[in-house]
């Protein structure tokens, strides 16, 4: 068996400023009565940022970073958020950025009660947080905003409208329900937020606090100055955003009404309109109070009453105890500790009631352990494990481990490998890899074949039950769960529409691609069932690729990626042996970069040269430089150049063409940008020629050598560089001498004549930087112009340039 226990994940000191956080938990502790407590800390979902808010006497907000780069950690003071506002702040919320899963940066809004919001994002590498925007988020600058949080895309908040200046008396009732429930929609971008318009989903209704839990809001009365309706100020809300639905609720009896808006254009809904039906009904109610909340899994909500009774209050507005504290006899007294706070985690529910942690399990109130701790402590969720109980303490961040019970880690921890072990044994047998598999590999996802077939082999080792039943049975939970959800994706299909079957599809190449690039190598196998992934679903394809990568274009066109670099390793590795038997009809499957770079081509062709710059960039930094076999990897641009000259006969020819001159350019090689030049200068592109030599001029001395003789040669051909020459003449590299240069016109003079007065710029330019210049060239180029422009004397091609320059002189 297995008992729960406490395990630090941190002491806060990899935190910027961990003491001072200490210290600020440490005096919350001692006086509980104090303005700043334990439910003014709020936690990010990634656990690296904690902010807590402050009240009184001075109002701000300490900010408390882990950086996951311990060079840039600024230790020297800590970097708070710089607020622009002296308002009382509301709340903060941490928004998901663009809407998705991806947390990698974060960034969050500070409320404050006069309707100002301020959008920040954390940079670690500019080392702080940084103001993105300041917005007015409501209508009224007259607005006072009570509670505020978010669901989905949509900021909600509950706000207080000024009093009519028509009607300056105003009774105690109508005081009490001068509120409104207001909504956004938001969208994260990378410079900044886009914010919706305000619409008001409620008004007249008391002031309220908004709680939400998944797809549902649920609002909660909250303390008003005057109690003139007490069934009114007691019930509560369900509100579902997405159906434009109401539920009144009571905290003694559940959902009591139900309203939807059946109008194709929903309009405000009118609190007092919706609880006129059921307000004979509550008057006879006595709810008890509200002692603490939390959102439950499935859109739920946990309450913590005054009766010391822990409720679930279900999306369906069904009412179900859970769990009493002092069990079943009477209520303690006083019925709840004056601090405490409720998660839950998966099954379990815990609850930190003063000094003590509860652990019940939610399905059936089954107490699972109490644990005792040396202060109050504040419950959270990581997004990372949603599952595992955490709580903040003075001392730290701690998690709620289970270990196993003296004598069983010795015989069952044995007896669990060797069940693994010989699972890897048997799939060794029937694997077609070569990869020695191991136990870790085995555990991880994804990387179970046949749940099914490994369920037979435990089948034997089940037999003795207990804790290693359980244990072993655990080990496989998140793979039956997975073939579970295979079968509902079936079934669902089979009923689906062609819409439906279409965002199935979507969905499953998202999760497929993701599962692909996160994997620590591509087999043969897998690589065929990317490439398969890739040529039956091309959109989605891209769609996953852009979500796996994390793929975002700037204003200038630069591309930028926020992808781990074992998803870059991935994606960059060189396409891996062919796998046995006989290759598939259309040929070896495509590496990842190949498929990426195809992708590319088809949906945003523009994107190519950036983002073969960006996987130099990748490269580089990871050292991805090397192949299967340990000899030189092709260079990237010549697997993306591949990729280009593969195209069909429908491609379009010019901008091949140009593709083809960005992605030699963009690698940088002295002869990919020989030929880049070469190919503007076959295609007459003498400006975009002229801005590639000065701009690759600088990389070296030789290529400055070889990029000025090959245009000269140009020169001396035809008379199409001739706007360009002042350009071209301030090339010259140092070591070339008078000589060398007539040497190579004179190679490449074509029947066509050259005018020998072109020439004198560049050679008076070479003469004067010779140590030893020559008196002859000197009086040439010192006298009028020779020969005279009007003239415009030619050289025959029967004669040498030079001959005819050194026999006028």
């Amino acid at each position: 068996m297995t008992r729960p226990t406490l395990e630090r994940v941190t002491d806060f000191s990899d935190y910027t400023c961990g003491n001072e956080l200490h210290e600020f938990l440490k005096q919350t502790n001692t006086n509980n009565r104090g303005t700043n407590n334990l439910s003014d800390v709020r936690l990010s979902p990634d656990g690296r940022h904690i902010h807590v808010i402050l009240r009184q006497p001075k109002v701000g907000l300490l900010t408390f970073d882990k950086y996951e780069t311990p060079q840039i950690i600024p230790n020297q003071k800590r970097v708070d958020l710089r607020l622009t506002r002296t308002s009382s702040i509301v709340d903060i919320i941490y928004l998901d950025h663009n809407n998705n899963r991806n947390a990698d940066i974060a960034t969050l809004v500070v409320v404050y009660e006069n309707g100002k919001a301020e959008f920040w994002k954390f940079q670690e590498c500019k080392a702080g947080w940084q103001l993105l925007q300041t917005s007015d988020l409501c209508n009224s600058p007259r607005a006072r905003v009570v509670s505020v949080s978010s669901c989905a895309n949509l900021i909600i908040w509950c706000e207080e409208r000024p009093h009519s200046e028509s009607s300056p008396s105003i009774s105690a009732t109508r005081n009490n329900f001068r509120y409104c429930i207001c909504k956004r929609a938001y969208e994260v971008q990378e410079g900044g937020v886009i914010l919706g318009g305000v619409k008001i989903a409620l008004h007249n209704n008391p002031s309220f606090t908004v709680i939400t839990s998944g797809d549902h809001v649920y609002l909660l009365p909250a303390a008003l100055q005057e109690k003139p309706l007490l069934s009114v100020s007691q019930c509560l809300l369900s509100w579902s955003p997405q159906r434009d639905a109401f539920r009144v609720c009571s905290t003694c009896k559940g959902a009591l009404l139900l309203k939807k808006d059946s109008s194709s254009s929903p309009k405000e809904t009118d609190f007092k309109r919706l609880v006129m039906d059921c307000l004979g009904y509550l008057s006879s109610l006595h709810p008890p109070e509200i002692h603490g909340f939390s959102p439950a899994a499935c859109g739920g909500l946990l309450l913590l009453l005054s009766t010391g009774w822990v409720t679930l209050l279900q999306r369906d507005g069904a009412l179900r105890p859970v769990y009493r504290l002092g069990g079943g006899g009477p209520p303690p007294r006083p019925p709840t500790p004056p601090h405490s706070s409720l998660q839950a985690y998966g099954d379990t529910l815990a609850l930190a009631a003063g000094r003590t942690l509860y652990l019940v399990e939610l399905r059936c109130g089954r107490e699972l352990q109490r644990i005792p701790l040396k202060g109050d402590g504040l419950l959270v969720v990581h997004r990372a494990d949603r599952r595992a109980p955490r709580l903040l303490l003075e001392t730290g961040l701690y998690v709620v481990a289970r270990r196993p019970e003296e004598g069983e880690a010795e015989g069952g921890g044995r007896l669990v490998e060797a069940v693994f072990e010989e699972a890897c044994t048997y799939y060794q047998r029937r694997s077609l890899s070569s990869t020695q598999l191991t136990v870790d590999k085995l555990k991880k996802a994804g990387m179970f074949q046949a749940p099914i077939s490994l369920a037979t082999i435990l089948k034997d080792y089940l037999r003795d039950g207990g804790g290693l039943k359980d244990k072993l049975l655990g080990s496989l939970e998140a793979e039956l769960k997975a073939l579970v959800s295979l079968e509902e994706v079936k079934g669902a299909l089979v009923r689906a529409g062609e819409e439906e079957v279409g965002a199935v599809c979507q969905s499953l190449v998202h999760q497929e691609v993701g599962r692909l690039l996160t994997a620590a190598e591509l087999d043969g196998p897998a690589l065929l069932y990317l490439n398969a992934l890739f040529s039956r679903f091309p959109p989605e394809a891209w769609a996953a690729l852009q979500a796996a990568l994390q793929l975002q274009c700037n204003g200038s066109g630069a591309l930028s990626s926020r992808a781990p670099a074992e998803v870059w390793k991935t994606v960059l590795a060189a396409a891996g042996p062919p796998a046995p038997g006989p290759p598939p009809a259309p040929g070896p499957p495509l590496a990842v970069f190949e498929l990426l770079c195809r992708t590319v081509l088809r949906f945003r062709a523009d994107w190519l040269p950036g983002l073969l710059e960006l996987a130099h960039l990748k490269q580089g930094a990871g050292g991805l430089g090397v192949g299967l076999s340990g000899e030189a990897a092709v260079p990237l641009y010549k697997r993306a150049l591949s990729v280009l000259h593969s195209q069909g006969p429908g491609a379009d020819p010019h901008q091949s063409q140009d593709l083809e001159v960005e992605l030699l350019l963009v690698s940088g090689r002295p002869n990919a940008v020989l030929q880049a030049l070469r190919n503007l200068t076959l295609r007459g592109q003498w400006a975009r020629a002229a801005q590639v030599a000065q701009r690759f001029c600088q990389q070296s001395p030789l290529l400055n050598k070889e990029i000025f003789a090959s245009l000269l040669c140009e020169v001396a051909q035809h008379r199409d560089l001739d706007p360009y020459l002042d350009l071209l003449w301030a090339l010259c590299p140092e070591d070339l001498t008078v000589t060398s240069i007539l040497n190579l016109v004179l190679r490449n003079v074509p029947a066509p004549n050259l005018t020998v007065g072109l020439l004198k710029p560049l050679l008076r330019k070479v003469l004067q930087r010779e140590t030893k210049p020559s008196q002859r060239y000197a009086d040439i180029l010192q006298s009028p112009v020779f020969p005279p422009e009007e003239m415009n004397y030619l050289v025959p091609r029967c004669e040498s340039v030079q001959s005819v320059f050194l026999k006028n002189v």
